[in-house]
């Protein structure tokens, strides 16, 4: 009997998707997604699509420096360029994604960096001037508090390492 292989979620928009802000997807170029790809391990997922927001949608950042847990917390917002408050459709399309995650049997998410939902290394600041800090966006905050371990488009490597070590 063989085993499934185990399944990675993945920001949809590292697929070429076009999903993100500006209506693009940012594909992921790489001989280790190519594998994952023909593998079927890939499950791929726009976090803020779920949530209700548009594409294209006005650029979004946590305000204040501050990242995910803060936004779960109540201690900061999403806010658009624009002013508007999407905090609410961050967080509900984050739950979403865990719950997606969690129903493909996913251990494991690799989400893109610099999202204010994806983001796992680096979040913008919040003063949309391309300034960012160490941080993790909303629904990294939740993949991380569900148990799903989070690694950054940046990670493949040690996202390799860590499925030949786990399964």
């Amino acid at each position: 009997m063989t085993s499934m292989p185990a399944k990675i979620f993945i920001s949809a928009c590292l697929l070429g998707r076009p999903v993100r802000y500006d209506g693009k997807g940012k594909p992921l170029h790489d001989p280790l997604i190519e594998r994952w790809k023909s593998e079927g391990r890939l499950v791929g997922y726009c976090p803020e699509q779920a949530g209700g927001l548009p594409t294209p949608r006005p650029p979004a950042e946590i305000e204040s420096g501050m990242n995910g847990d803060d936004v779960l917390a109540g201690r900061a917002r999403v806010l658009e360029v624009t002013g508007g408050d999407v905090t609410g459709e961050f967080i509900e399309g984050g739950k979403r994604a865990v719950a997606f995650a969690q129903e493909q049997g996913c251990k494991v998410a690799l989400l893109i960096d610099g999202s204010p939902s994806c983001g796992s290394g680096f979040i913008y600041d919040g003063s949309f001037s391309g300034s960012r800090h160490p941080g993790f966006g909303v629904t990294a905050a939740l993949m991380r508090q569900a148990g799903i371990e989070v690694f950054s488009d940046r990670e493949l490597d040690r996202l390799s390492a860590h499925i030949d070590q786990t399964g």
